[in-house]
């Protein structure tokens, strides 16, 4: 009796999980699903990208994915992302709940927070604030080229040995928003800044790795202690010290004289009155880490991987330096706008952002409403996951789609010129807030370091490794490097 109870339920189950997981009419092919897993069998959960392209291959370019008995549309190619960020922007811009990054954040601050009015005016906060606080000016320039100071005095410590550069960009970016955020850096040996930096790295590699994706296709087994917890408990910690440095601007502060972000977020609430929402402690505490994150782990990694190719390819390191060295003749100091006579290496850094993806599937989004998306029917509250890297990588819109070459971003007179596909940051209302500023950094402390320093590739370490470590970024793997002192020369 027991037995057959039991086989009755379990059939039940299966029968509810079959019902439930039937693509709706209209909606987009893919693949036959199980019970329980969906379709996540088919993916390599170490790294998804390859298997989602091989899934669009044969689907199409839009087609649907059932992580668990949760359906999702995967959003492959430079047509279809346009489509649906661009021409229909408002119907994509949402955020999903009952993932793990949502549960993170608890969908509050910006990266994870749904669209809607609070969205929206913490946005606007972030990128008013960050120009005030010099985001495309000469004093956030001076900023991120005295940053670069404490890494070259690194480099030139251990100039002839064998080093393993796996957190020195991490320093250097976080020390950059942190002293947007916070009005003050932290020592590249401070014990949290260390810890935090790790946390940060660490759980960007669960959000989108196995464990992340174990999380947000089964619910019943977030509460066993599996690495995901892990997560929650670094980015509570990570969070209560953010509140110890905004407790203590609270008491340091003059209003309506911000010496930080921080400063001008209480300023916000001041000048709101009783009725502040939505900005309060819990969103600002949110926007802050969501700042931190999104500051930090990008650049760094685009930073490593731009020398792993330096490394790789000593010819094309060595026409950026003779390009830099031309440039900057008699100065002491570049500035953001030489860029513009460089094309050269304008073209390396965004072929280093193109090649290395660092941000292979952007951000989860889901859909506001019911819509269209080329000719298929998506229902309101969709997840949605864009694929950014198959549009870095698609084979009609770039010269050499599948190797790391400077003319990706060459015209035929040896001008620098972006293509339309070019979109490592995303695009349309939730395209990256930090946009901007990792522009400026990437630019400056790349050019810096060149002018200064030859990588070279050691010995002994075998050959360069490109596959990268997948997670919400992208990184390359580890690896070691030697740094030898230029002589500045000038053509």
């Amino acid at each position: 009796m027991v037995v057959s109870v039991v086989l009755l339920w379990v059939c039940f189950c299966m029968l509810l999980f079959l019902i439930r997981t039937r693509r709706p009419k209209h909606f987009p092919p893919g693949p036959q699903t199980i019970p329980i897993f969906g379709n996540l069998h088919q993916l390599n959960l170490v790294n998804p990208v390859n298997d989602l392209q091989k899934l669009s291959d044969r689907y199409g370019k839009v087609f649907s994915f059932y992580f668990g008995g949760r359906p999702a549309v995967i959003i492959t190619g430079m047509e279809a992302m346009r489509e649906a960020l661009l021409t229909k922007a408002l119907d994509f811009a949402g955020r999903p709940g009952g993932v793990l990054l949502s549960h993170l954040t608890q969908g509050k601050g910006i990266i994870m927070a749904d669209y809607g009015p609070s969205w929206k005016e913490h946005r606007r906060f972030a990128l008013i604030t960050m120009r005030n606080f010099g985001l495309g000016k000469q004093s956030m320039e001076e900023r991120i080229l005295g940053e670069v100071s404490y890494i070259c005095a690194h480099l030139e410590k251990v100039a002839g040995q064998t080093i393993d550069p796996q957190t020195l960009f991490h320093n250097a970016s976080c020390d950059i928003i942190c002293s947007i955020m916070f009005g003050s850096r932290y020592e590249y040996d401070h014990e949290f800044f260390q810890a935090m930096i790790k946390m940060m790295a660490d759980n960007s590699k669960i959000a989108n790795g196995p464990w992340g994706m174990i999380y947000d296709t089964m619910p019943l087994l977030r509460n066993l202690p599996l690495p995901f917890q892990s997560a929650l408990r670094d980015y509570h910690t990570v969070k209560m010290h953010v509140l110890d440095i905004v407790n203590e601007h609270r008491a340091t502060r003059t209003p309506n004289e911000p010496r930080d972000l921080i400063d001008g977020y209480l300023d916000e609430v001041d000048k709101r009155g009783q009725d502040p929402a939505p900005f309060d402690d819990s969103q600002m505490l949110t926007m802050l880490l969501d700042l931190l994150f999104a500051g930090t782990d990008t650049t760094s990694n685009t930073i490593r991987a731009a020398v792993l190719y330096f490394m790789a390819y000593p010819d094309i390191q060595e026409r950026c330096q003779q390009e830099i060295d031309m440039v900057l003749e008699g100065r002491d100091q570049l500035c953001f706008e030489d860029r513009h006579s460089m094309p050269y290496t304008q073209a390396v850094i965004h072929e280093t952002q193109r090649a290395a993806s660092t941000l292979p599937l952007s951000v989860f989004h889901c859909t506001t409403k019911d819509t269209e998306l080329t000719g298929y029917q998506i229902p309101k509250g969709t997840l949605v996951i864009q694929n950014l890297s198959s549009v870095l990588h698609e084979e009609t819109q770039w010269k050499f789609p599948h190797s790391f070459n400077p003319n990706n971003f060459l015209n035929e007179q040896g001008e620098f010129e972006k293509p339309p596909a070019f979109m490592p940051f995303s695009i349309g209302p939730r395209t990256c807030l930090g946009e901007g500023l990792a522009r400026m950094e990437l630019f400056l402390i790349l050019v810096t370091l060149l002018r200064r320093f030859q990588f070279i590739w050691p010995e002994d370490a075998g050959e360069p490794d490109f596959t990268p470590v997948f997670g919400v970024t992208q990184a390359p793997k580890p690896y070691k490097m030697v740094v030898k002192p230029r002589t500045i020369t000038a053509n």
